[in-house]
């Protein structure tokens, strides 16, 4: 076999793998995965289990973000070949056949669960289980296609991962990550808002229900700012609850100060300013989390 046919069938094979990856909606699996890191440590200041245990626990909840987006991907293969931001997804472009991607999702969500319950324990894998079931049901299946409130209620299902990942490697239990579980469930709506304003067009063309295509996106404006200034006061629960100091409370501000400033700037006209959002509240989620597990070390240090 020449060099030529080896590299032709290598690049291939990486082509088929990539593809395979890709309907495991590795950016939203990734959001999965560091939040539930986040929730991992700052449970563990109060118990620790075996590294490599916690390390497979947040494997598992990685697998089973992934096994999610992968059985979403099969149900909305027919809106996603209809959309711009979609199109090229492995499914509508016939990349990967739909019963390969059932296939894949189905077998993913199993281990993953096994996995968890094994690595950690029952609990974290019921969590695990109901996040799958609940983005593949209630919003995948139910509410998406039906009503404008589909993010907000299906918003729980991303919301869930660092209260798996507390309760992956934690037997304590308290408001804390029920807290955590509060930020991204409020923080969704007007991140996913932000991006139905400047791709308003593609969900009309796929019949999706969202704010914008129903209500207009004045109203959806309202919407963001309304979401924003209660993430603002959520946001500010672990200082005011005694879970977080003062470095975690002043940069809670400044970056929730931030949210509702790019919120009150969106308008009806301009496509860049919900762009600045919706790329600003990715950041915002990052930093806030981030910010929460170097502070909490700053707290332990001063215990």
């Amino acid at each position: 076999m020449s060099e030529y046919t080896l590299n032709k069938k290598a690049g291939s094979e990486f082509e088929s793998a990539h593809n395979y990856f890709m309907l495991l909606k590795p950016r939203v699996m990734s959001l999965a995965i560091f939040t539930a890191l986040v929730g991992q440590i700052l449970a563990s200041h109060q118990s620790f289990k075996n590294p490599m245990l916690t390390f497979i626990s947040l494997f598992s909840i990685a697998l089973g973000a992934g096994a999610a987006g992968c059985i979403n991907m099969w149900y909305e293969r027919d809106i996603d070949a209809l959309m711009q931001r979609t199109k090229n997804r492995p499914i509508p472009k016939g990349m990967v056949k739909s019963s390969e991607a059932l296939s894949l999702g189905i077998v993913l969500s199993i281990i993953s669960t096994m996995l968890l319950i094994l690595a950690s324990n029952i609990y974290a894998g019921f969590l695990l289980v109901c996040s799958i079931l609940f983005y593949i049901i209630v919003y995948t299946i139910w509410l998406k296609r039906k009503t404008y409130q589909n993010i907000v209620i299906g918003g729980a299902a991303g919301a869930l991962p660092p209260l798996i990942g507390w309760v992956s490697v934690s037997d304590s239990f308290n408001f804390f990550p029920i807290i955590l579980f509060l930020i991204i469930f409020i923080w969704t709506p007007p991140h996913f808002w932000a991006l139905s304003l400047y791709v308003n067009k593609d969900y009309k063309k796929a019949n999706i229900p969202m704010l914008p295509v129903i209500h207009g996106k004045k109203q959806t404006i309202r919407s963001i700012i309304k979401y924003s200034f209660g993430l603002y006061l959520v946001s500010l629960l672990p200082y005011f609850l005694k879970f977080s100091g003062l470095v975690y409370f002043f940069s809670a501000v400044i970056l929730g100060a931030l949210f509702i400033y790019f919120s009150l700037n969106l308008n009806e006209k301009s496509d860049k300013k919900a762009k600045n959002l919706f790329k600003y509240s990715i950041v915002y989620l990052f930093l806030l989390y981030l910010i929460l597990v170097v502070d909490s070390f700053f707290l332990i240090g001063s215990l």
